[in-house]
């Protein structure tokens, strides 16, 4: 007969009994030794609960641990807030602001908070997530944080404020997405995301707010920097391989795993008019025929690889269907649709639904007109909660519970949902079943067991040079050559050349011989961007993000300079397609030109010199015109009437 043993009320098997120890660390934490085995006494009563047993199933740890909470702290764990510094709501900074982040997590119950500080001292940023960890430990039932980043990990050549992405600081430094999509290898992919993995959990990010699954289908849009390109099946490759490296595997979550957050479900590439629907005037995703299946494909990438989280899109679907069935007009966060029948019921995701930031908060006159002249809109007048603006905040937490969603984005307060479940407008059995998800995956990253990280460590691996390396060498096979007239490229070494927006410095470390002047050159070296403009300077988001046309005016400086360098002397030109520049006025004064996505100048020179292959493929096309482009259907992928350059267009050298 088989023999069992009750330890800590639980029935344990012999074979439950063999097992091998798992990391644990505490600060403030007593620990249960049970013969040799050892376990975090979180909740300080001296015995060993289910919730500390880390022998059982995170299924089991977090429905134990669940059943222990109260209203109160599970409503706190389906807040994801922004950790706050001293000086700024959002956390901008080298340090949390100790005294609000202590009320968020030993008042407000919130478990889980998005770090945005500096990443340039690995190790300070460990200890202040070490910090995070340590105020948890103080709480009645230590339930540990969950942080999560914005991207980090790209080469940032623009000097613009990226609201959507940290600075990459010590992390290594990769191409930006779309430059992925034009390398289209899943090897690499994979390989990144395995990098950056290791790179977050060093410094003790363990959730990512990332891959983008958008579709770039229409050109104008302000995000098209942070998906993979307009081709539906690159998406998909390029998502279901970054979700594999982030989360260690396609089995689901591990302890070396970070959550990966796909996002945006479904339909945000479709931006009406090329307007974000981080704004008011943007919240329409512009919709004809069937075509949101276009948009669905990339994110099945994402349930191959078991995805860990969903964020669905603040998008109001305008003209959209699925299947014959007409999508209502709010935010997808607020559809039972779009979240419960076809997230859940059809594509059977089982994992965890957050919502995108502030989407139960109110836009306010400030927010839906843009800040009086002279003024700023501030972080704290945002809402994006489109399609139920008429709703109270209350009403918009019960909607949103109700149609799917898991975790809220951005908010810290769990008052509405407290009152919410009193009031019975929300029934316990959802919050149970949300606060669940949440708890079970912080069980399956070992959290509850393990939720320091050592900040030298995290030195150490941000110190890697062989992360650089490849991220060198990923930056490189995304550059794509368009143009090279006369076989202006590869350069040789002790060339003559003039520099625009490119370093002398490393240019001299690279052979070339810098000059002072066009004339003196055998060829000038230019980076340029994508025109872009601000069309919305009174708005949070639209004094950020780059709007506009994308076709280069007269009085575009950056075409000027174009124009008066390659009248004296043989041009190169590296133009930052952070969106679908129009090169038509461009291409005929370059003798050779380049697309890149984020590269580093010893990169981009080195390439010059033949040093790298130019391998990379257009990630999306480059239209010949802005006519072309607003003759385009904003939900169609390489719809573009005869672009100058195709989707899928480039040179090999």
């Amino acid at each position: 007969m088989r023999a069992f043993f009750l330890l800590g009320g639980l029935l344990l098997s012999p074979i439950a009994l063999a097992v091998q120890q798992v990391p644990i660390n505490s600060q403030a934490i007593p620990i249960i030794k049970v013969g040799t085995l050892e376990f975090r006494d979180l909740n300080r009563n001296g015995k060993l609960d289910p919730y500390e047993d880390w022998r059982l199933s995170a299924n089991a740890r977090a429905k134990d641990l669940v059943s222990r909470m109260t209203l109160t702290e599970k409503a706190g764990a389906m807040m994801h807030a922004s950790a706050p510094s001293p000086k700024s709501v959002l956390g901008r900074g080298p340090n949390y602001d100790r005294v609000k982040v202590a009320k968020m997590i030993q008042t407000d119950h919130v478990t889980d908070m998005i770090t945005r500080l500096d990443g340039d001292n690995p190790k300070r940023l460990a200890e202040q997530n070490n910090l995070l960890q340590k105020l948890a430990e103080e709480t009645r039932l230590g339930i540990p944080i969950t942080v999560s980043s914005d991207p980090r990990n790209a080469y940032h050549y623009s000097a613009h404020d990226d609201f959507d992405s940290a600075a990459a600081g010590a992390f290594s430094q990769w191409p930006e997405a779309p430059g992925f999509g034009a390398i289209d290898s899943a090897k690499i992919m994979r390989q990144a995301a395995n990098i950056i993995r290791q790179e977050y959990r060093a410094v003790g990010i363990t959730e990512a707010l990332s891959p983008q699954a958008d579709i770039a289908s229409e050109p104008r849009w302000a995000r098209i920097n942070g998906t993979f390109g307009s081709s539906p099946k690159v998406v998909h490759d390029m998502v279901e391989n970054y979700v594999a490296g982030m989360q260690n595997g396609i089995n689901g979550l591990n302890r070396n795993s970070v959550v990966a957050v796909v996002k945006h479900w479904v339909g945000y590439g479709a931006a009406k008019d090329g307007w974000d629907s981080h704004n008011y005037y943007g919240r329409f995703a512009d919709f004809q025929d069937d075509n949101l299946k276009q948009h669905i494909y990339p994110f099945t990438g994402a349930f191959a690889a078991h995805v860990a989280a969903i964020m669905p899109t603040y998008s109001i679907l305008q003209g959209a269907s699925i299947d014959g069935h007409k999508i209502q007009p709010t935010g997808v966060g607020f559809s039972h649709y779009m979240l419960t029948d076809l997230l859940r019921g059809k594509y059977h995701f089982n994992g965890m639904i957050l919502s995108d930031w502030l989407i139960t908060s109110t836009c306010n006159s400030t927010c839906k007109n843009g800040a009086p002249k002279g003024e700023t809109v501030r972080p704290e007048d945002l809402g994006m909660s489109w399609g139920v603006g008429d709703l109270s905040v209350q009403q918009r937490f019960v909607k949103a519970v109700n149609a799917g969603v898991d975790q809220f984005g951005g908010v810290a307060d769990p008052t509405p949902i407290v009152e919410a479940v009193k009031q019975g407008l929300l029934s316990q059995q959802s919050i149970d079943r949300a606060v669940t998800k949440v708890m079970q995956q912080k069980f399956a990253l070992g959290l509850f067991d393990a939720p320091f990280v050592n900040p030298q460590k995290a030195q150490e691996v941000l110190s890697n040079k062989r992360h650089q390396q490849l991220a060198n060498a990923a930056q490189a096979r995304s550059l794509v050559l368009l143009k090279n007239s006369h076989q202006q490229l590869p350069l040789k070494s002790g060339t003559k050349v003039y520099l625009y927006h490119v370093s002398a410095d490393v240019a001299t470390q690279q052979g070339l011989i810098v000059v002072d002047t066009p004339e003196q050159a055998d060829v000038a070296i230019m980076r340029i961007e994508t025109p872009f403009s601000h069309p919305h300077p009174n708005f949070f988001f639209g004094a950020r993000q780059h709007e506009g046309p994308l076709n280069y005016r007269a009085d575009n400086k950056e075409y000027q300079k174009v124009l008066a360098i390659s009248a004296k002397v043989p041009t190169i030109v590296t133009v930052y397609l952070d969106r679908p520049a129009i090169l038509t006025q461009v291409a005929p004064h370059a003798s050779a030109l380049i697309g890149n996505f984020g590269v580093s100048d010893p990169v981009l020179l080195q390439s010059l010199l033949g040093k790298h292959h130019f391998s990379g493929k257009l990630p999306f096309a480059l239209p010949s015109s802005m006519q072309a482009v607003q003759a385009q259907h904003s939900d169609r992928p390489n719809d573009s009437n005869n672009p100058l350059y195709p989707f899928g267009f480039g040179l090999t050298l």
